[in-house]
């Protein structure tokens, strides 16, 4: 039986947009499972958010066979919640170990990126668009 102060899983959130990414990251055989599918179905074979979800695997230099990560993720659109996913695997790493903190921040993987959809106005067609202006 484990220790008890040895930890199964290395749990962090991610967010961006509107997309909530609840990760686990544990030691394993390199498995990425996002909500119960593998992540190259989720994201439907995409190549590029594949790598940007491999990102601070990569930056650390350490092999993805080496974690399994789990990820209930909700909200958003793929992009939004790659992002989110991202985010949350950064944070669960530094969990795993507090000298990857360095690294991962200088590669800007541990900040949020805070940009919003701005809302509708009232009166208008759009955030900001407006219907066309006549003179006469």
């Amino acid at each position: 039986m484990a220790d008890a102060t040895q930890k199964h899983y290395y749990y962090a959130l991610g967010r961006r947009k509107s997309a909530t990414a609840r990760v686990r990251v544990q030691k394993g055989t390199g498995n990425i499972v996002v909500n119960g599918t593998p992540a190259h179905e989720y994201l439907a074979g995409s190549k590029t958010l594949i790598t940007e979800l491999e990102r601070p695997f990569t930056t650390l230099e350490v092999p993805t066979k080496d974690f399994d990560v789990s990820v209930v993720v909700s909200g958003g659109g793929h992009s939004g919640q790659v992002d989110a996913i991202r985010l949350g695997i950064a944070k669960a790493l530094v969990e795993f170990n507090a000298d990857y903190k360095a690294t991962l921040k200088r590669a800007n993987l541990l900040s949020r990126d805070p940009r919003e959809r701005e809302r509708k106005k009232f009166g208008l067609k759009g955030a900001r668009k407006q219907r066309q202006f006549t003179k006469r």
